[in-house]
């Protein structure tokens, strides 16, 4: 892997993480990377013969191994708070731009299977008896598409977002962009160094890592392994040229803050980068 050294964009305080730690615990939120974290960690689980867990219940501790190193996912990281306690868990947490969620949020809603998509196929009362894909496609543009994402399941993300405590002293913040620049994988060899997870060989990880990545692997015509549905382009700040004026308008209006407690933004300023909706493509 020589690949030329990429820049980062560090946004939160680094901590100083105790040793000790053999349970990897890893952390997305949705549109934030969790299918690529996903096949990463399975594939590094099955290479290096280390124990795969979600867990989203507290029961589910039960389950874990008294020795050696585990990997336990939750795609929401709302992991158990017995879990958030454990001194041995460490975990790798990944947030991205809401602004760039919101975006890939309603693109994936549109055309996302329903197999394992409960809150997209149910009908609603509120919404006509129709369930959540079907009104939305029912909408006649993208911006009033993204305006009922973003009062619905782009709330929940952002909410689950607010929710994590950024201050937890054995956690290691990523920020999706950073990771998507990340063509020499220094930022995860970093993170995973500071995890300090015995058992864990660093190096093969990172190389299942840059094997599975969209700058990595991936772009390899040879390969098999394709991008799911779930996957866009995954370029970075794409709400600059897609993320319609009136929209930003009112998400800074209601979500300014929350731009500003994760460090995306200092201020509203922001908005005058975004175009008029009759000025971006948008299909109908």
């Amino acid at each position: 892997m020589n690949k030329p050294v990429g820049t980062t964009r560090p946004r939160h305080a680094a901590k100083k993480m105790a040793s000790g730690g053999r349970l990897i615990c890893i952390g997305t939120h949705h549109k934030t990377g969790t299918v690529w974290m996903r096949k990463v960690w399975q594939h590094i689980a099955a290479e290096q013969n280390i124990p795969f867990m979600p867990i989203y219940r507290p029961r589910k501790m039960a389950a874990i191994p008294e020795k050696g190193p585990c990997i336990l996912v939750n795609w929401n990281s709302a992991f158990p708070q017995q879990l958030m306690d454990h001194p041995e868990a460490r975990f790798l947490h990944v947030i991205r731009d809401p602004r760039d969620v919101l975006l890939s949020g309603m693109r994936y809603h549109r055309i996302a299977g329903l197999r394992n998509e409960k809150a997209l196929r149910e009908p609603r009362e509120d919404l006509g008896g129709l369930n959540y894909q079907e009104h939305l496609n029912a909408l006649p543009n993208d911006s009033e598409r993204l305006r009922f994402e973003m009062h619905n399941r782009h709330h929940e993300t952002l909410t689950q977002m607010l929710a994590w405590n950024y201050r937890h002293p054995h956690s290691v913040e990523l920020n999706y962009e950073d990771m998507m620049e990340d063509e020499d994988c220094q930022v995860f060899r970093k993170a995973l160094t500071k995890m300090d997870i015995a058992g864990l060989d660093i190096e093969a990880a990172v190389k299942t890592y840059w094997d599975l990545a969209l700058f990595g692997g991936l772009t390899d015509p040879k390969t098999v392994a394709v991008p799911s549905a779930h996957i866009g382009s995954g370029k970075p700040t794409q709400w600059v040229t897609n993320l319609p004026a009136e929209i930003a308008e009112e998400y800074a209006a209601e979500y300014g803050n929350a731009l500003k407690q994760l460090k995306y933004e200092t201020s509203l300023k922001w908005v005058s980068a975004c175009k008029p909706a009759a000025e971006i493509q948008l299909t109908s």
